[in-house]
């Protein structure tokens, strides 16, 4: 057969392949397995003999896809010829169908949720659409069962599927796909239908649902309700494979599935059935921990632990941070009502209230121990407590107001901003959020705007010497503290701030003198742009204050007051100005121009990304409209890209664990926040899919550490047309695909040829790289897009 000839069976046993009409171009960039599809169909409708002339009708941009993926038309050929060989092969139906990373697999059936069809490997789609040409008109489906064992394609319609844990199948259609046959069964009336089991398996990871379907699951294992093993799981089957028989077992067991979730019946029901309330085993919940625990770390990292600070472990479990903090100086004691009862409460300048009233299932308990805790704190009190961000928890039942794990202790999983809420109104306190599920409590209400303040302290270098002054280089040294207070305040230093002061008047007779001395010797430029940054920080401050009650002026430290008078004049000055601010920062247009045109972070379509450690470097209206969720939620720890949306008012955080060490890092968790109500909505992305990035020096400044090394694997990416279709590699698997299509591996940031790559192949891609390069020159009407040399930072 000629490579250019297509293999068809004429045969009346596959006449339903003619019954549908040409297939439509599809969109712009398609993959290799959607061009397969769609040649082979297309080859399917062409009359015999069936060669290919018909590719000379193809529109330019399919036939440069086509170049690009292929190289040649006969490669093209070639991979049609043989997909359409083995359609005809019911083994390699099977093996396809036991070899797809989609749907569930079953010992003689696939079975795949509709949407995930464009996922399944070129033959199965092929398979699938023939079977599709004899519905006439195509009803609703949900599942598509694809029998390895006879030439039969099932679909099944489940009109609650998103909604019901477990939907019931109301309407089956089955394809004899040779013939076209096709036969139905209508289950909308069984008082016992088929249900289904494990939902997130018939899904694609993408799914919007997945997490949801799978943390089902887990927890349904976990309590046996799916069998502990594969032959405990066939017998169950046979039982819960129906509505009766499911509601059967969960009602044996005292349970039901509430919202996709296994939930313990109420006590009066429990009490009914003759089964006894939970017992709450609350000391099996502490840790034996290795190292710090979060929220007490993080009071380190801000430097709140200072000389002679003492410290108090309220709820202490095991005793590991009382240990840690005593190892670095600290005196530091605790106390549990299990593991150290009878070690006396005592007040303490820092107390933590760590991960304690989560596992408190008593109420009035659990605001006995905040109170309690607050009593002891001389200065501050850390709250910590499980946030809802992710049930991935095995074995969960739904108790109170939290649930009961299997392990038989109490968690009470509080949203965000509930858990704020319940500290503020508890303590009568305005709790400040430091991280995810972290508020830190200061007693002294002057010390809680200083460290709101210092949060919105950007980082600046202090300017250069650029010229050779012999008047400076001799007054160098003196002038050196001189320089770093104004290059880290902004300002000159006023009273007793500078204690080398009273030496640099003695020789140069004032402050102001002595500073213009050093503006000799640098740019007077360089230090308005370090005044300006320290006014932009404290405007940002000074508009997010107006959400609480805004500081009067004695309320700030000596420090800030200066800083006040010193570049702005008058606190009052101060404040209309961070007014007018915070007013044009509610203005979506606004916020939208400010996203549209930033010199810092990627801009999308929809939205613009910046790295955390470009936050500061953003202009002062993005940086207050951030700092609306981050000054009344928390950010989340390690967070890593910050998403600013611009069609609605929402900031997200991105947590990218490998960011620096992994040249297309994966997304860990995220945390969304809207900013009309200040609902936190999480997701955590598990298994071997998830989303990642591209081009990570758009994310960052230029003086990032690693910028270049970013800037340079992006290059060569471009250079490889890896880059080519954004929206084929936006998870891990999807960018393995290509990297394998493209004969390419990554090793640290740089790209390289797969030492076990084709080298037809690879003199074929090698080929159609310079033949784009090539075009891309000569081509006026062909878009970047198009060669693929440069892609746009938007969406």
């Amino acid at each position: 057969m000629s490579s250019q000839d297509v293999a068809q069976d004429p045969g009346e046993t596959w006449n339903l392949l003619a019954r549908d009409g040409p297939e439509t171009e599809p969109d712009f960039c398609p993959s290799a397995d959607d061009l397969i599809v769609y040649l082979a169909l297309k080859a399917i409708h062409t009359p015999l003999p069936p060669r290919l002339r018909w590719l000379s009708e193809l529109s330019p941009a399919l036939r440069r896809e086509l170049d690009r993926t292929f190289g040649t038309n006969r490669r093209a050929c070639e991979a049609v010829n043989e997909l359409l060989l083995e359609l005809h092969q019911p083994e390699a139906i099977a093996l396809y169908c036991q070899r797809s990373s989609i749907g569930k697999k079953l010992p003689t059936a696939l079975y795949v949720h509709s949407s995930a069809i464009g996922k399944l490997p070129p033959l199965l789609r092929v398979y699938e659409r023939l079977a599709r040409n004899a519905l006439d008109p195509i009803p609703p489906l949900t599942l598509i069962k694809i029998n390895s064992d006879r030439p039969v394609i099932s679909y099944l319609f489940y009109p609650d599927f998103d909604t019901d844990p477990h939907p019931a199948l109301a309407a089956s259609i089955q394809v004899r796909v040779p013939t076209g046959q096709v036969n139905s069964s209508n289950y909308a009336e069984s008082e016992n239908p088929p249900i289904l089991h494990r939902k997130e398996t018939f899904v694609a990871p993408d799914y919007p649902n997945y997490e949801i379907f799978a943390r089902l699951t887990r927890s349904e294992e976990a309590l046996g309700l799916l069998g502990r093993n594969s032959a405990e799981s066939t017998r169950l089957y046979r039982t819960i494979g129906t509505r009766r028989g499911w509601l059967e077992l969960l009602a044996k067991r005292g349970l039901e599935i509430r919202d996709h979730a296994v939930v313990h019946r109420s006590q009066t029901e429990t009490v009914a059935d003759g089964t006894p309330p939970p017992r709450i085993e609350r000391h099996k919940a502490a840790i034996a921990r290795k190292t710090l625990s979060r929220p007490v770390r993080r009071a380190l990292e801000m430097e709140l632990f200072r000389e002679n600070t003492t410290f108090f472990d309220y709820g202490c479990g095991y005793g590991g941070d009382i240990r840690h903090i005593k190892e670095r100086g600290y005196q530091s004691a605790g106390w549990d009502p299990y593991y150290s009862p009878d070690t006396p409460k005592i007040a303490s300048e820092i107390v933590n209230l760590g991960y304690i009233i989560n596992v408190i299932e008593c109420q009035v308990e659990r605001r006995e121990a905040l109170i309690k805790a607050w009593e002891l704190t001389g200065r501050l009190l850390i709250v910590a407590a499980q946030i809802l961000i992710d049930d991935s928890d095995r074995g969960i039942m739904a108790y109170s107001d939290g649930i009961i794990t299997s392990r038989n202790t109490f968690q009470k999983y509080y949203q965000q901003e509930e858990l704020k809420t319940y500290i503020d109104q508890v303590l009568n306190v305005d709790s400040i959020p430091v991280d995810l599920g972290i508020y830190f409590v200061f007693r002294d209400g002057a010390e809680a705007e200083n460290f709101r303040a210092s949060r919105f302290r950007s980082r600046i270098s202090s300017p250069r010497i650029c010229l050779s002054v012999k008047r400076f280089e001799d007054y160098q040294e003196l002038l050196q503290p001189l320089m770093a207070f104004v290059g880290d305040r902004g300002r000159l230093p006023v009273g007793d701030e500078l204690p080398e002061a009273p030496e640099i008047e003695a020789e140069l007779g004032s402050l102001r003198r002595a500073f213009k001395v050093v503006l000799q010797a640098t740019d007077r430029d360089e230090w308005e742009r370090v005044a300006d940054r320290r006014r932009q920080d404290l405007l940002v401050y000074l508009a997010l204050s107006h959400f609480g009650k805004r500081p009067r002026l004695s309320q700030f430290s000596e420090p800030v007051k200066n800083d006040i008078k010193g570049l702005f004049g008058t606190y009052k000055r101060a404040c209309t100005l961070a007014d007018v601010m915070l007013f044009s920062a509610g203005n979506p247009e606004i916020i939208a121009e400010c996203c549209y045109t930033s010199p810092v972070g990627q801009r999308r379509k929809k939205s613009l990304w910046v790295h955390v450690s470009a936050l500061d470097k953003l202009d002062p209206l993005l940086r207050v409209y951030e700092g609306c969720a981050n000054r009344t939620i928390g950010r989340l720890e390690g967070a890593t890209i910050v998403q600013f949306h611009i069609k609605s008012p929402k900031i997200t955080y991105l947590f990218y664990p490998d960011f620096d060490a992994d040249p297309h890092p994966a997304l860990g968790t995220r945390m969304a926040i809207d900013l009309r109500d200040l609902h936190v909505s999480y997701r955590s992305y598990e298994g071997n899919n998830p989303p990642i990035l591209h081009r990570k020096e758009a994310f960052v400044t230029p003086d990032y550490p690693q910028y270049q090394k970013f800037a340079n694997l992006t290059a060569q990416e471009e250079n490889w047309g890896l880059l080519d279709d954004p929206a084929a590699i936006q998870t891990r698997r999807d960018w393995l695909k290509c990297l394998e299509e493209h004969c390419a591996e990554i090793r640290g940031h740089r790209v390289y040829w797969r030492s076990d790559a084709d080298p037809y192949r690879v003199k074929l891609i090698r080929s159609a790289r310079r033949a784009r390069r090539k075009s891309s020159r000569s081509d006026p009407n062909l878009t970047e897009a198009e060669t693929g040399e440069v892609m746009s930072t938007r969406e």
